[in-house]
């Protein structure tokens, strides 16, 4: 497992890093304790995926386009 506080994590990181942790989980080599800290990190992990994807999905959804169809600048998304 890395150091790198997951917080700080890039997208690519940290699905790099939860792939690990599946396939050290799924293997079911390591002790009880270490697969409990690995599921805990692996959630971790899972959550700031997910972060990550939203905020482009936002990024992507407030591209605005002009009458030609080409990107002409981004819009606020509602609650941020």
């Amino acid at each position: 497992m890395s150091e790198t506080p997951v917080s700080e994590m890039s997208f690519e990181d940290a699905m790099k890093e939860l792939e690990q942790v599946v396939g050290q989980l799924e293997r079911g080599d390591v002790a009880l304790e270490d697969s409990i800290k690995l599921y805990e990190r692996g959630a971790a992990l899972k959550k700031r995926c997910e972060e990550k994807l939203r905020e482009a999905e936002e990024k992507v959804a407030a591209i605005t386009l002009d009458a030609e169809g080409q990107p002409a600048g981004t819009t606020a998304v509602e609650g941020k």
